[in-house]
C-alpha cells in the first residue's frame, strides 16, 4: 500500500509507518459511537455555585496567584474565516438573476441594510467608489462590495483567519479578536509579577499579520494595565496530519503520486497544548469576545472557574501527597473523594487489597491532569454537550460529546440527548503539572477511540478524511473533569457575518475610548 517514496514524505513529517497503519485501520473500521448513559445536568455532573460562595473561588485564584501561581491563556486561532463568510461566497458564485433574488431575503437582506454597523465598514468604503447603503438595491455594487470584502482587491476577508478581522467598533478605533484576548489576559491572567501570557495557534501563512497587530497594540495594553505581555504563537504541526483515503480506503494520491495528508483537527493542538510551562492554562476559542465595555461577565466567571479548578487540585494534590508520605486514614480519604466527588466507583478487589493495591489505584486515578469547564444553557446555540460516558471497562466519566460522537438512530441515545439541558462554549482552565510540579505529557490521556471521519473531495475527486479526537472532547478524556454552570453572556461566537450585528458585538451608546 505504501511505496517507498513515501517513507520520505512520512521522515519529513515525522510520521511513523505504525501510525499510518493505524489511522487506515480507522478508516476501514471507524470510531464507535461515544456511549452516553445520560445527560450531565446541575447537581448531576454539572456544579452550580450559590451565589454566597463565589467569593470563596474568587479569592481562592486571587491569594493564589498573589502566592506565585503560574497562569496563561491558549488561544486556538488558525482558522481561516472563509465559513464564517458562506452566504457571501455563494453570493458571488450566483447567477445575475439568482442575485436579485437574493438580495430581497434573507441573510443578505439584513447584511446589507446594516452594512455601516460593522466595524469593517470604514475600511470597506475606503476601496470603494459609492457609499456602502447603494449596494442595498443594486445587484452590480452588491456584487463589488462582496468581492471587496472577501477578496485580495479589498480587505481579503475571506483569506484571513478570524483572529485579525475588524470584529468591535469604538469611538476612535476597531478592534480585532486577537486584540480582546489581549485585553481579557490582562484582566484575568495576570501573573503576580504583572506578566501576561498569552499563547496563539495559528497557520505559518498567517504569523505575520498577527504579529503585525501585536507590534502595533502591545505598547498600549502594556501602559493601560502597567503589564509586560509575553506573546507567542505556534504552528498545528505536520506530525498530527493524517492521511487521506479513497472510498474504497486505500491512500489518496495527487495528481503527482504523493500521498494526501490533511490537518487533524483541533485534537492535533494537544501537541501544541503540551509545549506549554505553565501551571495552570485557560482555553478560550479566538471568535468568543465582546467589546471591553461587555467584559465584566466574562472575567468573572473565568476567575471563578479557575478558582474551582484550584478547590479540586489542591484537595487532589493534598490526597497523593498524604500517600506518599503515609498520613494516617489516607486511604479512606482519598477512596471517599473518588467516590464522593469523582463519582466514580472503587472495585471491591481494591477495596480488600493490599496497601500497595490501593496506592497504586488511588495514584492511577487521581494523577492526572485536571480541567474545569464552563457550560451554558442550552439555548439553540450549536456546541459539544456534557454526557455520562461509559467505557468498554464499564467506568463512567464526564465527557464533553459532540453531535457526530452520538448515534442518534439509537432511540435511547436519542432521548438522552432530548434531556441534555447545557452545552460547551468551549471555556476552560486546565492543570497541567502534577503535585510534585513535573508538567504531564498530554498526549499519554488520549482516548484514541474518540476521532472522526468525514467526506471531502480534492480536484473534483471523493475522498475520506480523518479527524483526530478533539481538544476538549477525545484529547483530554482521560483527565479529572469539572463541569461548572456559567451564564449565556459568556459566550458569543461569530460563527457567521450575520453573528456580529448582534447586540453583544455592537458598541455601547456613548461609550468611552480607554
Amino acid at each position: 500500500m505504501l511505496k517507498p517514496k513515501d517513507f520520505d514524505l512520512l521522515h519529513q513529517k515525522g510520521i511513523s509507518p505504525e501510525q499510518i497503519d493505524v489511522q487506515l485501520h480507522h478508516h476501514v473500521k471507524g470510531f464507535p459511537f461515544s456511549n452516553i448513559t445520560k445527560a450531565a445536568i446541575i447537581n448531576d455532573g454539572i456544579i452550580k455555585v450559590p451565589e454566597d460562595q463565589v467569593n470563596n473561588f474568587l479569592n481562592l485564584y486571587s491569594e493564589t496567584l498573589q502566592k506565585g501561581l503560574n497562569v496563561s491563556k491558549f488561544v486556538p486561532a488558525s482558522g481561516a474565516a472563509t465559513r464564517m463568510f458562506k452566504n457571501l461566497f455563494e453570493f458571488l458564485n450566483a447567477s445575475f438573476s439568482d442575485k436579485e433574488q437574493l438580495l430581497k431575503q434573507e441573510p443578505y437582506l439584513s447584511f446589507f441594510e446594516n452594512i455601516n454597523e460593522y466595524a469593517f465598514s470604514e475600511q470597506l468604503s475606503n476601496v470603494l467608489a459609492f457609499p456602502l447603503f447603494e449596494a442595498a438595491n443594486d445587484v452590480e455594487k452588491a456584487n463589488t462590495l462582496i468581492n471587496a470584502l472577501l477578496n485580495p482587491v479589498g480587505l481579503n476577508y475571506g483569506n484571513l483567519p478570524k483572529g485579525v478581522l475588524s470584529f468591535h467598533q469604538y469611538t476612535q478605533e476597531v478592534c480585532t479578536p486577537m486584540e480582546e484576548h489581549l485585553h481579557e489576559g490582562a484582566l484575568y491572567a495576570q501573573n503576580n509579577n504583572k506578566e501576561v501570557h498569552i499563547h496563539f495557534t495559528v497557520s505559518p501563512e498567517h504569523q505575520e499579520v498577527f504579529s503585525k497587530i501585536l507590534e502595533r497594540k502591545k505598547l498600549k495594553y502594556e501602559a493601560l494595565y502597567n503589564i509586560t505581555l509575553h506573546v507567542s504563537f505556534s504552528y498545528q504541526k505536520p506530525s498530527t496530519d493524517t492521511i487521506a483515503v479513497t472510498p474504497e480506503n486505500e491512500p489518496f494520491r495527487k495528481e503527482d503520486g504523493e500521498i494526501l495528508f490533511r490537518p487533524g483537527g483541533h485534537g492535533a493542538l494537544i501537541e501544541n497544548l503540551n509545549e506549554q510551562q505553565d501551571e495552570v492554562v485557560f482555553i478560550k476559542n479566538i471568535d468568543n469576545v465582546v467589546p471591553q465595555y461587555r467584559v465584566a461577565d466574562t472575567v468573572r466567571y473565568k476567575k471563578l472557574i479557575a478558582g474551582i479548578l484550584l478547590h479540586y487540585r489542591n484537595e487532589v494534590f493534598s490526597l497523593l501527597k498524604g500517600i506518599d508520605e503515609g498520613e494516617k486514614n489516607i486511604i479512606s480519604k482519598a477512596f471517599g473523594f473518588i467516590e464522593n466527588v469523582l463519582k466514580r466507583t472503587v472495585p471491591t478487589p481494591i477495596l480488600k487489597g493490599t496497601l500497595e493495591e490501593q496506592t497504586s489505584f488511588i495514584q492511577f486515578v487521581l494523577n492526572r491532569p485536571i480541567r474545569v469547564c464552563g457550560m451554558v444553557k442550552n439555548e439553540g446555540e450549536p456546541g459539544g454537550g456534557p454526557f455520562w460516558v461509559m467505557n468498554e471497562k464499564g467506568e463512567e466519566s464526564l465527557q464533553i460529546v459532540e453531535g457526530s460522537q452520538i448515534d442518534l438512530t439509537n432511540p435511547d441515545k436519542k432521548e438522552i440527548v432530548n434531556h441534555s439541558t447545557h452545552f460547551n462554549p468551549v471555556d476552560l482552565v486546565c492543570s497541567i503539572r502534577d503535585y510534585k510540579g513535573n508538567k504531564f505529557d498530554l498526549p499519554d490521556f488520549i482516548d484514541q477511540e474518540t476521532g472522526f471521519i468525514s467526506e471531502k473531495s480534492q480536484g473534483g475527486r471523493t475522498l475520506k478524511a480523518l479527524e483526530l479526537p478533539g481538544l476538549w472532547n477525545g484529547a483530554m478524556a482521560n483527565w479529572l473533569t469539572f463541569f461548572v454552570e456559567v451564564p449565556i453572556s459568556t459566550f458569543n461566537p461569530v460563527k457567521t457575518v450575520m453573528d456580529l450585528l448582534r447586540p453583544q458585538h455592537q458598541p455601547e451608546k456613548q461609550q468611552q475610548v480607554q
